[in-house]
Parts: structure tokens; sequence; C-alpha cells
């Protein structure tokens, strides 16, 4: 037997192979195509492909292929097919004639790869992706709804997390998108903070304007300045609300006191009212890699955390965030972000589990138990970082290392 007879049987022994004369029907069919076609080898021969067609695949694919092939030229293509059982699969396909000596077609040799898993998980991938496309497209219309409507959605969140859940399969992205839903909700309970005292300031300028204004230029004047910047105010309010919700598609190079500042704006009006102090030091900038919406969400988690762990607690109520540059044993640099509370500290009980997804110690309602989970996730999944949890002296410290990029000051 010499090499190139041993080549061929080798190939049709271990490939997706078929032949067939001029007018189809099939001559040949190794063992993996009767394998994954379900088909025996005899059920095949002197049958053409139409046994295993998809009703779906139209039939002027098949009138195009028959026109490439019939002229002596490769069709290349990915074919949809349906197994006895009624399974769908996929096959990358390669078919060529084979000639005579006159030039003539003497049949057709098909080889094929299975590539039905890649092609499901892309499809299912492709769903997914709009799934959270339409989802995003709403949220800058759900901000400028009314704040009575908007706390009303937010107590259907637990029902739309529970729908999304059974919807997909994919459960880093299922937790994720539970994440932000959640961070949604409490958003929107800020929004009607921030809004409550400006629409009361607004409302009394507007009454001031209307008893005040007797031809006295100069009171018309500061009362419209006043409302100006008031109106100006609630307006970066929805803008700051908006920016926090659009998705980061790309890794980017960005300052921490900025992500910091922002995190605090979105939580500055739910925290006075709680009368806690945030504290951090703006004299150092640094900059870090990674997907600064993400990271913002993770100082959002963290303090609301914190705001959450005070409860009725008396006395200072005060969060400190510190940064700076430390190194590992390998001497590379990483920026340190260290967020302190003073909320009487963590159960060592409870300690090794907080990171653990669906562990909460809140009420049901008040807690899906995903987000310091979540937080682990963008930090050492997206960011190539480490976070970890100290409790001692009734305190608490989240310490956040990234890989650091430099720093201005």
């Amino acid at each position: 037997m010499d090499l190139i007879k041993q080549y061929i049987e080798k190939i049709e022994q271990n490939n997706i192979v078929s032949k067939t004369n001029i007018d189809g029907v099939i001559t040949f069919v190794s063992d993996e195509f009767c394998k994954i076609s379900g088909y025996s080898r005899e059920e095949l021969m002197g049958n053409t492909h139409n046994l295993v067609r998809h009703p779906d695949v139209e039939l002027e694919i098949f009138q195009k292929m028959w026109k490439i092939i019939l002229n002596k030229e490769t069709y290349k293509s990915t074919v949809k097919n349906l197994s006895k059982s009624g399974e769908t699969f996929y096959l990358n396909t390669t078919i060529f004639s084979l000639l005579d000596e006159d030039g003539e077609i003497v049949e057709f040799v098909a080889v094929r790869y299975d590539v039905t898993k890649s092609l499901k998980a892309k499809h299912e991938l492709v769903k997914k992706d709009r799934a959270l496309s339409e989802l995003n497209a709403t949220l800058e219309q759900k901000v400028k709804e009314q704040t009575q409507a908007l706390l009303n959605l937010n107590k259907n969140l637990e029902k739309r997390i529970q729908e999304e859940v059974q919807k997909n399969s994919n459960r880093e992205r299922i937790m994720f998108q539970q994440a932000r839903l959640a961070s949604m909700g409490e958003m929107i309970g800020n929004i009607a903070h921030q809004w409550r005292q400006p629409l009361n300031n607004l409302n009394i300028i507007l009454y001031k304007l209307k008893k005040g204004f007797s031809g006295d230029e100069d009171v018309f004047k500061k009362n419209y300045t006043d409302a100006k910047e008031l109106t100006k105010k609630m307006s970066n309010t929805i803008d700051d609300f908006r920016n926090f919700f659009k998705p980061d598609k790309k890794i980017k190079q960005f300052y921490v006191n900025q992500t910091i500042n922002q995190a605090y704006l979105l939580l500055q009006k739910t925290l006075e009212d709680e009368n806690i102090e945030l504290f951090f030091d703006t004299m150092s900038d640094y900059k870090i890699e990674g997907y600064p919406n993400e990271f913002t969400h993770v100082l959002i988690n963290i303090i609301t955390n914190a705001k959450d762990a005070f409860g009725s607690k008396k006395g200072s109520k005060r969060i400190d965030i510190v940064t700076n540059l430390t190194k590992d044993k390998d001497a590379n640099e990483f920026l340190s972000i260290c967020i302190k509370d003073n909320a009487g500290g963590i159960d060592e009980k409870i300690k090794d589990k907080i990171f653990e997804p669906y562990f909460t110690t809140k009420y049901k309602s008040s807690g899906t138990g995903i987000g310091l989970y979540m937080c682990k996730q963008i930090i050492e999944n997206s960011m190539n970082g480490k976070i970890d949890v100290q409790s001692k002296d009734n305190s608490t410290s989240f310490i956040i290392k990234i890989p650091y990029i430099c720093s201005s000051t």
C-alpha cells in the first residue's frame, strides 16, 4: 500500500467525509459522518444529502452549490444539517470534484468538520448582548421619569432579576447584570434624595420672583441667577447618573480620584441624610488601567455596605478612603485603595464568606448577596488586581490593589 493511499484512508477514517456520483447519490460515507448524522452506512448509501438537509436551509443555497461544483470549482461553506434524531448540527464543508483523464467529473468529495458547539455559543452570546443593549438603551429614559415611578420600579427589581436569571445560562454575566440592576435601584433612591432639596429651593425662589418682582431689578436678577444654578445642578445630577450606567467598552487608563469623586457625588445626599462623613486625600492622584465605570461600581458598593452597617449607630459615623503605593515581594508596584469605616467590624465567623455569591447578612428584600462577589470579579478578573477585607477595633477595611500606571501631584 503506497503512502498516498494510506493518507487517504486515514483521512476517511478520522474525518467527516462523503462521496457522491455526478447525480448527487452518496457512494461513500466515513464512520464519522455516520456518527454525527445518526444514520447507518446502509441508510446513507444510495441516498442523497437531502436526507440530512435542515428544513431551514433555503433551496437557493443548494442551487448555488451545484452551480459551483458542476463548474469544477471548490465550494466552501458552513452548512446547517439535521440528524436522524432531530438534532441540529453545523459542518464547515469543502466540496470538490474529481476528474478523469478527459477532464470530466467522475465524482464529488466532501470533507467536513464539526463547528456546532462554537456556532451555538456564538448565537447565545449575540442573544445575550442584544438583551443587554436593549436594557442599557432604556436607562436614560427611566432616569427622566417621575420620582415615584422610579421608586416603584425599585420595588420590582427583584422580580426582574429573577426573570433575567431564567432567560440566561451564563452565570457570570447574569450576576453582573443583577449587580447593575441592584445599583440602579439604589441610584434611583439617590436621585430622589439629590433632587428633593433643590426642588424645594427652586419653588421658594419662584415664589420670591412672583412676590418680589415690583420693579427691583437687582432682586429679580439674583433670584433668576439662583434658579438657573439650581436647574444646572439638577441637570448635572442626571448626567452623573447617566454616565455611571454607560457600559465601558474598552480598557482605558484613568485617575482614581475622579472615580472616587464620582462615587461620592452619586451617594452624597444619602450619606448626608445618614450623618455619615466621607474623607479622602486628594493631594495625590494615581492612574490605573481598567474600566472606570465598573471601578466606580465597586466603590459605590463598598461605601453603600458601610452605610448599611452603621444602621442606627450613635456617635461619629466615618468612612475614610486612603490611596498609596505599595510593592509585592517581586518588586511589582501596586496602587492600594483602602476604604475604612467605623461601623463595628465584621464577625470573624462570616468574614471569609462575604465574597461568596448570594451570601448576605441583609434581609432578603434589601440585598441579593452578589454585590461583593461582583466587586471581586471586577477587581481580579477585569483589572488584574486583588481585593481583601480586614476587621479589627470595631472597624472594617476593604483593601484593593491594582497594578500602578503613573501619578500626578
